[in-house]
């Protein structure tokens, strides 16, 4: 590829990463508007990693090297496996229990970033790991008071949200990308 046609390649790619971004955040929006069906998805998507996982540790099983590694590997498969194969059978009972941990988990984020917090100098971004915590344990809060119906738009719309951000978030930096190199030096000419 010869130097005067990097520029233009970079912004060809640049233009098609802008067209992801938007499909992307098409998904994301859509994602938030069927929160239910998008939490059953994840759900059913979580099941089939554990069922690989379970497979997995049965494999590794296999190569232990004493008899207690053999059956403390053989356990967890059985365990992930059964996780796995209740959360694909049965999505909506894991969507709902999937939403309860996720409660959990963000109450816990909380009061791990609040000790995150405390243990930094105050110029060091303290105030942004308290912001943190706090919205972490607002939405955990949230998610656990109102429990389990909740699991209706939970998860569905914070994977939304993901999604959704992570389409501006390509959109922006590649629209950012293609305006730095329309503005290299030289480029008017090639």
């Amino acid at each position: 590829m010869a130097t005067d046609t990097l520029p233009g390649e970079v912004s060809k790619r640049a233009g098609w990463s802008i067209f992801m971004g938007l499909l992307t955040a098409a998904v994301g929006a859509g994602m938030i508007l069927y929160p239910l069906a998008t939490a059953a998805m994840s759900t059913v998507f979580i099941g089939s990693a554990l069922i690989v996982v379970s497979v997995a540790q049965f494999i590794f099983a296999f190569a232990s090297q004493t008899a207690g590694q053999f059956f403390l590997k053989i356990l967890f498969g059985l365990l992930y496996g059964i996780a796995g194969i209740s959360l694909v059978a049965v999505p909506g009972i894991g969507v709902v229990t999937l939403t309860a941990v996720l409660g959990a988990m963000l109450i816990a984020e909380a009061v791990f970033e609040t000790f995150m917090a405390f243990s930094l100098p105050a110029a060091a971004g303290r105030g942004w790991f308290l912001l943190n915590a706090f919205s972490s344990l607002l939405l955990g809060v949230l998610i656990l008071a109102k429990w389990p119906s909740s699991s209706v738009w939970a998860i569905g719309t914070l994977v939304g949200v993901a999604v959704l951000m992570n389409g501006i978030t390509r959109i922006v930096v590649s629209i950012q990308v293609k305006s730095a190199v329309s503005s290299l030096p030289g480029r008017a000419m090639a």
